[in-house]
């Protein structure tokens, strides 16, 4: 077993009473003793992912072993607060630069957005707690550790983001097709969150309807769109040029 799993029902609650950071929590169907509720009342508590699957599964992700009903994911890495990620950042410079993942779900899009982040001196990264790729060992191998330096912040809701950034007078930056400006006419050197959505279907309406500006990168040939690490990347390195100047 990886350390970043457990199963067990006396392991899981110590992991949850702990600081360790719990991923996700799988639960087994149809039953239910005195451990599963507690296990299942501090998850709830802590707004961490249940899942509520059959045995087969959990036997599949214990390889067998003695689950009682319930297998956990370790996050490899602590997360932040958007109070504190905010607050902090905004403590040590005036211009920050974030990003925000609106729905992304492949971990190596998420791996290689964040490696990219980091070589450009984004100050953060905001993702969703539920409805998003899960930040696992995938996600630090496509980063190639770079993870480990940048702040990473799980929310809720990113609409609850955007009306904070906002409070702060941080300029939001919905990367879409949806518009007629290009990300060159965005002035980037201001403090900034570029929302990038998802691999599918782009940014969210919700998200989209709320950021302050909209803005696209020129297709030139016939494909139509770009892949969303890419599309970040080529952004990114903008903000950079921007900045530089």
């Amino acid at each position: 077993m990886e350390t970043s799993e457990i199963y067990g029902i006396q392991p899981t609650l110590e992991a949850l009473k702990s600081e360790q950071t719990i991923e996700k929590i799988f639960v087994q169907k149809n039953i239910q003793n005195d451990g599963l509720k507690e296990i299942q009342s501090i998850a709830k508590d802590n707004n961490i992912q249940l899942s509520y699957v059959p045995i087969e599964k959990l036997n599949k992700l214990s390889k067998n072993e003695n689950h009682q009903g319930v297998f956990a994911k370790i996050s490899p890495i602590a997360y932040v607060s958007i109070e504190e990620l905010i607050e902090s950042t905004l403590a040590k410079k005036e211009n920050p630069f974030f990003i925000i993942l609106d729905e992304l779900t492949d971990v190596r899009n998420v791996g290689a957005i964040i490696r990219t982040a980091e070589c450009t001196g984004v100050d953060g990264i905001i993702t969703l707690k539920q409805g998003g790729a899960a930040i696992n060992e995938q996600t630090v191998k496509t980063s190639t550790g770079a993870i480990f330096n940048i702040p990473i912040c799980k929310v809720d809701h990113i609409k609850d983001v955007l009306f904070y950034m906002d409070s702060y007078n941080i300029q939001t930056i919905a990367a879409s097709e949806k518009t007629e400006q290009q990300i060159y006419d965005v002035d980037l050197k201001t403090a900034s969150a570029l929302i990038m959505g998802s691999e599918g279907k782009g940014v969210s309406k919700s998200a989209l309807k709320m950021a302050k500006v909209k803005a696209k990168l020129p297709m030139l040939g016939t494909t139509s769109s770009l892949n969303v690490s890419v599309a970040c990347g080529a952004i990114l390195y903008e903000m950079v040029r921007q900045r530089m100047n």
